[in-house]
């Protein structure tokens, strides 16, 4: 009986944090906010203007999210107090390992939560544009680029997110030599900027018959996806527009007719590509979106006033030093050199768990705008 009277002990200090929590995460405005729409979406005409409707809607939807979210993690502490105290009554142990599972998804469920009061940034809350592509190495680099878009792929389905993939080209014997995805979802930018920049691998290349360790690289963009809030304004003639037929693995990856377009922005050298829809107008409006958001955060990092401020020699891509460093031989680590956060797990991780990572890195840039 003593785990479990310990366990109490544990779980009656929880209400409190849990409580600041909540605070936090603001949600009595959020069930204010609610109301409010939900009382403008009740009003005669609501529909008239479908745009808007539609946008009213998604907020609901998103604020709903967020409050069902705490309350299922509030419930599940409470469900948890209440089955210690009953083992305890009962003298019965064997709920021991039930609360202890229980535990470990209330404090996963928690610390989830914890890290969305970390999203202080202005466009977290947008979908995420992420292009991964393989420096040197030939096939050993593309096949490290295809594990970490595995990678990210596993933790958005382990996080409810929706991948699409805009962009795919297959490497020359193996793995990727570029890919573009999207990745949607409440706050998916504010979680996935901590990927952005150089990861580096270390490990026996099965592609090499001596069987020598083998350390590759890849690059990881991310960019927010923009919102009709933000406006940003091209120069027809600083873009040139190419057309060709879509390349790749087919099937789940890209569309296979000739409706792929590649957009080049001239005075930058930036040149994104989409070849994901069916029709040429569809993707030519997704590459234009994808240019607007690489354009509007490097303007935003270079501090520039207007898009025609930014030139090429400073948009050139360099390797730089690594973020992350992933080691496969001769011993299993994966460390950020941001944070300093590791763990030895490297299986975990290319399987998707990156919260520990993403939440120290959220957490570390708190820490520095609070200075």
């Amino acid at each position: 009986m003593v785990a479990l009277e310990l366990i109490q002990q544990e779980l009656m200090k929880e209400d409190q944090p849990l409580e600041m929590l909540r605070q936090s995460l603001h949600l009595a405005d959020a069930e204010r906010r609610i109301s409010e729409l939900e009382l403008r979406s009740a009003e005669p005409g609501f529909w008239d203007d479908i745009e808007q409707a539609q946008k009213i809607q998604q907020e609901i939807t998103k604020l709903k999210k967020k409050q069902d979210r705490f309350n299922k993690t509030a419930e599940l502490l409470e469900n948890l107090q209440i089955l210690c105290e009953l083992g305890i009554q009962e003298e019965d142990e064997s709920v021991l390992e039930e609360i202890e599972k229980d535990l470990a998804s209330y404090r996963q469920k928690y610390d989830q939560l914890k890290m969305e009061t970390l999203f202080t940034g202005e466009h977290d809350k947008f979908n995420a544009l992420m292009t991964l592509h393989p420096g040197a190495g030939g096939t050993e680099a593309q096949d490290w680029t295809q594990m970490l878009y595995r990678m990210y792929a596993r933790w958005a389905e382990q996080h409810g997110y929706e991948l699409e993939i805009l962009d795919y080209l297959d490497g020359d014997e193996a793995g990727i030599k570029s890919v573009s995805f999207r990745i949607s979802g409440e706050n998916a930018y504010g979680y996935l900027k901590s990927e952005a920049g150089v990861h580096r691998l270390v490990r026996i290349s099965p592609f090499d018959s001596s069987g020598r360790r083998h350390t590759s690289f890849a690059s990881v963009e991310v960019v927010p996806e923009l919102d009709d809030s933000i406006e940003v304004e091209l120069d027809p003639d600083d873009l040139r527009f190419d057309y060709f037929r879509a390349s790749g693995a087919g099937g789940q990856h890209v569309n296979k007719t000739s409706s792929a377009v590649r957009i080049t922005h001239l005075p930058t050298g930036i040149v994104v590509s989409c070849q994901s829809e069916r029709s040429q107008r569809q993707n030519r409006e997704t590459a234009l979106n994808m240019l607007k958001s690489k354009l509007y955060t490097l303007a935003l990092q270079a501090q520039a006033e207007r898009i025609e401020d930014l030139k090429g020699d400073q948009l050139e891509i360099g390797w730089g030093s690594q973020i992350r460093s992933y080691v496969f031989m001769p011993y299993t680590k994966v460390k950020d050199h941001r944070t300093d956060y590791e763990t030895g797990d490297v299986d975990s991780v290319m399987d998707g768990d990156l919260d520990g990572f993403i939440n120290a890195y959220l957490i570390d840039q708190t820490n520095i705008a609070d200075k």
